[in-house]
């Protein structure tokens, strides 16, 4: 008699027959590993000021935040935070949400619905696709990058509301959205622009921030904005961007926000003593993007397939996904912690080594980076 699991064995047999098994790998605090994997694009996750603003706000406020936002959840470091977040966005306000994957969710529930038609890159994030199928609005998924597609599919659309949904930064692929042009395509048919900059702030601009603020945007009543404090912030949490007008509507509507704890005080402090030193250097900015180039640079010089980054994301496509996990094995045995990205995160035939940048690496870390990346991948 079966047990109920069978399908379940079934769909993990599959799954481990294709390469695409995933596991949990905890992370030990080692210092001889060199992190090109990790998101914390700015060094700040372990600066002693970021460390000691989440200190702090657990001595004041506690360990939790003790309820949802609109019950007990939100505390005056919140507040603050969410003013000194749209201030250096230079967006009319903010809303903190637990996580960027509810901030995403949060904003597309509230916007959309049968009454709105979606138009979503076919790049996005898994939280866009997934606020997206959650509005139950109709979506029109376009190929990458393909401003006219997302101006042919907002013309056909036959519902009286319109969405157009992007990342900033692409998560695996590491290029940048044509914002302006998208801009101009959605205000043309009277579309909301969606723009999710979970790693584009703190990395993209002269000071960090953000794409939307480096386009010329940032003034724009119908951009939307979504940001986490998990990234270059190097904390957790995210928040949206947006005219007062969106973000009463998140607070009246957007369930991931409605019914979740609110983010943890230490998480709130992290974050603001993180933005504080992002305002008050910023030659980290330019640094990330240097060292992002360089990375860029070895795989290159391998003969790997890679892209001229525009921000700290450097993917190495390495096609299989067996030999992207291996290849990310070897490294990690070497002493480099890399990313290893599969379908679905990545389409079919493009899996990946993805390395990211970090404005804290230095000489000798790019010099170990090469070592390890020539070893590696020219087997």
């Amino acid at each position: 008699m079966s047990d109920g699991l069978d399908r379940v064995r079934a769909a993990l047999a599959g799954r481990e027959a294709a390469g695409l098994r995933r596991m949990l790998r905890p992370r030990p605090a080692r210092a001889d590993v060199l992190d090109l994997a990790g998101n914390d694009y700015l060094g700040l996750s372990g600066d002693a000021r970021v460390v000691a603003g989440a200190v702090a706000a657990v001595r004041q406020w506690g360990s939790g935040s003790t309820g949802s936002r609109l019950v007990t959840g939100t505390t005056e470091l919140h507040a603050e935070l969410e003013a000194e977040l749209a201030a250096f966005c230079r967006g009319p306000a903010a809303l903190v949400f637990s996580s960027g994957f509810l901030a995403n969710v949060g904003a597309l529930t509230a916007l959309g619905g049968p009454d709105v038609a979606v138009v979503s890159d076919a790049g996005n994030h898994a939280s866009l696709i997934d606020g997206c199928r959650l509005s139950g609005s109709p979506v029109t998924v376009v190929p990458h990058g393909d401003v006219d597609k997302v101006d042919t599919a907002l013309a056909a659309a036959d519902v009286p509301d319109r969405l157009v949904v992007t990342d900033a930064v692409f998560s695996v692929g590491g290029d940048l959205a044509p914002l302006v042009e998208l801009h101009a395509v959605a205000r043309a048919h009277g579309a909301l622009l969606v723009v999710d900059e979970a790693h584009a702030l703190g990395v993209i601009g002269p000071d960090g921030r953000g794409a939307v603020e480096a386009a010329g945007l940032a003034a724009e009543s119908d951009i939307v904005r979504t940001v986490v404090l998990s990234k270059s912030l190097g904390g957790q949490g995210g928040a949206v961007v947006a005219a007062p007008e969106v973000i009463d509507l998140l607070l009246n509507t957007a369930r991931s926000f409605i019914f979740d704890t609110g983010l943890a005080p230490a998480s709130a402090g992290a974050a603001l003593a993180a933005l504080r030193v992002l305002a008050a250097e910023p030659e980290r900015v330019s640094a990330v993007r240097t060292n992002a180039a360089a990375l860029a640079d070895i795989v290159r010089t391998l003969g790997v397939e890679t892209i001229v980054p525009d921000a700290a994301v450097v993917p190495a496509i390495l096609g299989d996904p067996r030999r992207a996990v291996a290849a990310a094995a070897a490294c990690l045995e070497a002493g480099v912690r890399v990313g290893c990205f599969r379908p679905p995160s990545v389409p079919a035939g493009r899996s990946c080594l993805r390395l990211t940048s970090r404005a804290t690496l230095t000489a000798g870390d790019l010099d170990r980076a090469t070592e390890v990346l020539t070893a590696v991948l020219s087997r």
